[in-house]
């Protein structure tokens, strides 16, 4: 049965991404239950090289996943060069974020509402993401490397995850000789955001097509991805 679907310019949906996702890691950086298996890497090094803001440890580890998704394709992409331009303000509005998160209370609650809520709004950004080109580099890797090992989304997703969670462990334990950073919520994300993300693409598929202002072409959502 075909359904009427909501018209969403890509340039929106890209400032929403903007806006959430930044969010979201904020959010759950705060609760106690540990921060995204992707922002743990450079929430680690912020901590442990605080030359850097943990905005600006965000853009490095994205350009660096940028670099090696174009070695792996042994192709320049110039579709990714805004990329490097969004990834900025991906960083700034981290820190912008980040003066008001740190000003709530820190009650047990409050922290579970923070951690779920930044969870689903990460999710859901991603999944916005995933639709758009240029897109956050941490959304690209996964959806790009799935491309290019024909393989499902989800399944590169839960090992990238699995892999930045092993990285931030190794990382803690060698640097600051502890655990940080890293909680509950920290392996929730890494087995549940691949499947998480998957099911919320296929009902954003199924009930929004995206455009550009620009160019009026629509872009299908979704279609790189092989959900499960």
């Amino acid at each position: 049965m075909n359904t009427r679907k909501f018209h969403l310019p890509g340039e929106a949906a890209l400032l929403i991404v903007l806006l959430l996702n930044p969010l979201a890691i904020d959010l759950m950086s705060k609760s106690v239950f540990g921060i995204s298996t992707i922002s743990s890497v450079p929430l680690i090094l912020s901590t442990a090289f605080p030359v850097f803001s943990f905005g600006t440890w965000n853009y490095i580890f994205q350009t660096l996943l940028v670099i090696t998704l174009m070695v792996l394709k042994r192709s320049f992409c110039p579709g990714y060069l805004f990329s490097f331009v969004v990834d900025i303000g991906f960083g700034k509005m981290i820190d912008v974020h980040n003066t008001w998160v740190t000003l709530l209370p820190n009650v047990l609650s409050l922290n579970v509402v923070c951690f779920f809520t930044g969870f689903l709004l990460m999710c859901f950004g991603i999944c916005l993401a995933n639709n758009l080109l240029p897109i956050v580099p941490t959304d690209i890797f996964p959806r790009d490397l799935s491309e290019l090992l024909h393989k499902k989304y989800n399944q590169i997703k839960t090992t990238f995850d699995l892999t930045c969670l092993t990285t931030t462990v190794i990382l803690s334990l060698v640097i600051l000789h502890h655990l940080y950073g890293i909680g509950i919520g920290t392996f929730f994300c890494a087995f549940m955001t691949g499947r998480t993300v998957s099911l919320v693409q296929k009902f954003i598929g199924n009930h929004v097509e995206f455009y550009r202002l620009m160019k009026k072409e629509m872009v299908m959502p979704g279609k790189k991805m092989r959900h499960a």
